[in-house]
């Protein structure tokens, strides 16, 4: 019986050995992969909740932004490379994360690369943050995107940790340590403090978009009020360049860049497990639109809506 186990065991984790190497095992032609490079345009994929980190969860689709990143980097390296599409299909992530991947997305536009952003289902909030910084945009008409705002919520539990009779003692360095604490209700000075903080990434965020899209900020402040629209919505508003699909956008980017013809796709950055695993299984829905709904985290943090 042990030696059925045991066989058994050995058997499980050769398998599972298999089934990682095939999914982490990058999809396609990558950068390192072309010779020439000439009339080439390269992808790079950014799929699901956008958070600090370098891959993704295993259990949610998640886009790291240390190796978005540093596929960007990787394609700034690349001599032959003229162009690059980034493929969004996200509801957003953290403020951080997305200042990460714009601040290297810009890094790649001063090497001297086209840059085009291509929306999916969804390119909102974070997601949008990003693609505000290409030099276009591309969205299909029933893309979901815009969003462009912050929130924060706290979560005040005192009544119903009065019923199951819960009682917390809280030792503090500070007046403001315990912000947010769900064992009671926030105080005015601390609700001033937290809307202080929405407040200014919400500028942060409307000024990487009046930057990338070449308007005013009042103007775009007037779009900015936290609603999303269609891609078709945004075309009219000018939040998006054109309307089309993926491949639309890798036309584009190639015209851009002067290749003659049809361009060669080259996918940059290795699948995550998750993407290989499940490629084409997407979650991406209106639900999702806040970044705590979908982190499950501290609800504390701000977030781009």
């Amino acid at each position: 019986m042990k030696k059925k186990i045991i066989a058994g065991l050995i058997l499980g984790v050769t398998a599972l050995s298999l089934v990682l190497a095939i999914a982490m095992k990058p999809g396609g032609k990558t950068a390192e992969d072309s010779v020439a490079g000439r009339g080439e345009v390269g992808v790079i994929y950014i799929e699901g909740t956008i958070a600090s980190g370098r891959s993704a969860n295993l259990f949610e689709a998640q886009a790291g932004a240390e190796a978005i990143a540093a596929s960007l980097r990787d394609a700034a390296r690349t001599p032959g490379l003229k162009a690059v599409v980034v493929r969004l299909n996200s509801p957003g992530g953290t403020p951080a994360a997305s200042q990460e991947i714009d601040s290297e997305l810009q890094r790649l536009r001063q090497s001297g690369k086209v840059v085009v952003a291509s929306m999916g289902d969804v390119a909102a909030s974070g997601a949008y943050w990003i693609a505000a910084g290409a030099d276009q945009i591309v969205a299909n008409p029933g893309t979901i995107t815009g969003s462009i705002g912050v929130f924060m919520e706290t979560t005040n539990l005192e009544e119903l940790y009065g019923k199951i009779g819960i009682d917390r003692e809280i030792y503090k360095s500070g007046p403001y340590k315990d912000m947010g604490s769900s064992d009671r209700p926030v105080t005015p000075e601390e609700r001033a403090i937290f809307q202080s903080m929405v407040d200014d990434i919400y500028d942060q965020f409307v000024d990487v978009v009046a930057r990338g899209r070449h308007k005013d900020v009042d103007e775009v402040k007037a779009l900015a009020d936290g609603r999303v629209y269609t891609g078709r919505q945004a075309k009219e508003l000018g939040l998006v360049d054109q309307l089309g699909d993926f491949h639309d956008a890798v036309l584009l980017a190639g015209k851009m860049a002067g290749i003659a013809g049809e361009p060669a796709i080259i996918e940059i950055g290795q699948k995550s497990l998750w993407q290989g695993l499940f490629a084409g299984v997407k979650g991406s829905t209106l639900s999702g639109l806040g970044w705590t709904e979908l982190l499950g985290g501290n609800t504390n943090s701000p977030n781009p809506r």
